[in-house]
């Protein structure tokens, strides 16, 4: 549902005919990047492109280009050769059509890994288990005819890793199975239990099949949820308008985006969807940088399920899948409210065919109730002024779960991500007079599996341009003394975080425990060093075993806080490729090097997320449940960074304000 206010960007191909450094690859370039690549493959028909991104330019060079320097536009290509699943990193120079450099990946020895999943393997993996005779006799045995199982919905799920000989250094799914009484019907209200395809996609077959017994009969129970199936809608929801009549007060200039005081680039890549950059605030005369690079570069959602059908489940949606490969068009849903501007992303297709994600990203503001409040009862004075944010959002559908990912900017300089979770949950069939010993029943002979949801994000930070430093702090009881001698007084602690062995942590409701990014070379107006303060929410870490395969491979969500050296090899939590990889790279592999991280320059990662226990009211759709945390200025600025801000000008006085000629209530709209 587009409001009439929204506004449209330009198609990305008709932009200037030269790009900044770190706007997203245009059609055009996508289109040459790929072309070259596959004129170059041993096999041009069998070239697949899983992944085809900007290759950013660094910190120093873009300083370099702010300085008058030119840079080139450089292209991150990675193929796949469908025939022998070869995969192969390429660095494309654009303007001369030029391959910089290419590298195969070793996955054929561990820890293995392979690309991500691409569509078109979707749809190839529904064809090769519906032509297996072994699947098709394991539908029969639960009682499906020939025509109600070409109806089946066979889902691939990204396999794990559990060193099975099938599984190293081959390129694998695995399938589970939902029966279906017609194409919209919920699948997920009809899992079929104890049948779990793994298909070869190379070799384009199953090379293992899971025919369980005994039979758990398939739940036939209809829970359907389009609006078409709702047959006593609500009718006493009145309308709610959102309107600006005078238009947003953002601009946007291609990528560039300019919001009270805020000022930053937008990106997009296949894997991690939005990125922020060059992320920075105009403080008087000065515009003070912020975080050079903002994005989400992982997650995992393991199960706690130990049967057949369920153990190995422990998607990496970003790098199994790409998150920005799977966002949704918005204008197809009521996604964002107001004066919208969208953003269209350019990508590339399976074939490396460029193509365009209409309305990718959604970029409106929103009003967020009270900014600052004071009523002075003794002279009158009254003063409020309601607060404004700037969401920039993307979705993203992963199978059965769907993501959204809002980044709000406030206008005192607090910046906050939201994960929000919703979709279908993964079912399970449960015999008739049993109960779910795994999960929550959601229904009669239904079951969700519990599990958890963990998100990883990476900031690169650049707080004032120099070097930064992550300090841990917590607050702690003071005894009894004679500096505390009616005991209400509490001390908090510092550590300072001066290499990467010290830089990972936990938090702790407890004792309030926070971090604190500072630039130790500039001096604020109080003689501190300007810092942001990473404020966490409650949040789990994951509970698999430590010896576990999952927790081996999701090893960034076994601590909340990360603080390494910056790396531009370093990209993504859990490393380059963690489909059908076997574990102990990203995180905790970049700590080992134990490098220094006091007053350098860094990238902090936070870990966060979601323990769900599914109950009835998760199903057939789950209502959103929310994770992410929040940046707060820290004497960063010399005072409250909105008290600038002016009355509404369509508010009124009230009356202590009339009488004394004082201040003004801002009502908005």
């Amino acid at each position: 549902m587009m409001s009439e206010a929204t506004e449209r960007q330009p198609e990305p191909a008709a932009k200037a005919s030269v790009p900044h450094p770190l706007d997203p690859l245009n059609e055009a370039e996508i289109a040459a990047a790929c072309d070259v690549v596959r004129a170059a493959a041993p096999s041009p028909a069998h070239c697949r492109f899983p992944t085809v991104r900007l290759e950013e330019p660094l910190k120093a060079e873009l300083r370099d280009y702010e300085a008058g320097a030119a840079l080139p536009r450089r292209a991150f290509v990675l193929t796949l050769d469908i025939s022998n699943g070869e995969a192969a990193e390429h660095i494309v120079d654009i303007a001369s059509s030029t391959i910089l450099s290419r590298k195969v990946l070793p996955n054929s020895e561990p820890p293995y890994g392979q690309p991500p999943v691409m569509l078109e393997e979707f749809y190839k993996t529904d064809a090769v288990v519906k032509a297996d005779p072994g699947w098709r006799a394991a539908m029969k045995r639960r009682g499906l005819s020939d025509a109600e199982i070409e109806l089946v919905q066979v889902d691939p799920f990204s396999s794990g890793f559990f060193d099975k000989e099938f599984e190293r250094g081959a390129r694998i799914v695995r399938a589970t199975s939902f029966f279906r009484e017609q194409p919209q019907d919920n699948a997920y209200a009809h899992p079929i239990e104890g049948v779990v395809a793994v298909v070869d996609l190379i070799a384009g077959k199953v090379v293992d099949l899971l025919d369980e017994d005994p039979i758990v009969p398939i739940p036939r129970k209809k829970r359907n949820y389009g609006a078409h199936e709702i047959t006593n809608p609500r009718t006493d929801i009145k309308p709610l308008h959102i309107e600006q009549p005078e238009g947003a007060s953002f601009k946007v200039d291609g990528w560039n985006v300019e919001w009270q005081k805020w000022n930053f680039r937008v990106g997009f890549t296949p894997r991690e969807g939005l990125v922020l950059h060059q992320l920075g605030y105009q403080d008087g005369e000065r515009k003070r940088a912020m975080i050079h690079r903002a994005s989400v570069t992982e997650m995992v959602v393991p199960y706690a399920d130990p049967n057949p059908n369920h153990f190995w489940k422990s998607a990496f949606d970003a790098g199994e899948y790409g998150l920005g490969m799977l966002a949704n068009a918005l204008e197809l849903g009521c996604d964002c409210l107001g004066h919208i501007h969208y953003f269209d992303v350019p990508a590339a297709d399976d074939k490396g065919a460029p193509f365009v994600m209409k309305n990718a990203i959604c970029m409106h503001e929103e009003d967020y109730g009270i900014l600052w409040k004071h009523y002075e009862f003794r002279n009158g004075l009254f003063e409020v002024r309601r607060s404004r944010r700037l969401v920039i959002s993307f979705f993203a559908t992963v199978g059965n779960y769907d993501y959204g990912f809002y980044w709000y900017l406030y206008q005192d300089g607090t910046i906050q991500l939201e994960a929000k979770l919703t979709g279908i949950i993964q079912t399970t069939a449960v015999q008739p007079g049993e109960r779910y010993k795994w999960g929550g029943m959601v229904d009669d002979n239904l079951g969700g599996p519990t599990h958890q949801h963990f998100f990883n994000v990476r900031m690169h930070m650049d707080l004032d341009g120099g070097g930064n430093t992550v300090t841990e702090h917590e607050f702690v009881p003071k005894p009894f003394g004679p500096d505390n001698p009616y005991g209400n007084v509490f001390d908090t602690t510092t550590r300072v975080m001066t290499k990467e062995s010290e830089g990972s942590a936990i938090a702790s409701g407890e004792t309030g425990r926070f971090w604190k990014i500072s630039n130790p070379n500039v001096k604020n107006s109080v003689g501190n060093p300007p810092a942001y303060k990473l404020v966490v929410t409650p949040s789990p870490l994951m509970l698999a075993q430590e010896e576990s395969y999952v927790r081996k491979r999701g090893g960034f969500a076994t601590k909340h806080v990360w603080v390494t050296a910056f790396d531009p090899a370093e990209k993504y939590a859990s490393g380059d490729y963690p489909n059908v990889h076997a574990g102990g790279d990203g995180l905790p592999r970049y700590v080992k090097q134990d490098r220094p991280i006091e007053n350098a320059d860094i990238v902090v990662w936070h870990s966060f997320g979601h323990t769900h226990i599914c109950k009835p009211e998760d199903f057939p759709v789950m209502p959103v449940e929310y994770a992410g945390f929040t940046l707060k200025p820290v004497g960063f600025f010399a005072a409250n960074a909105a008290s600038d801000i002016a009355p509404e000008r369509n508010a009124r006085s009230v009356l202590h304000g009339e009488a004394n000629g004082g201040g003004s209530c801002c009502h908005a709209g």
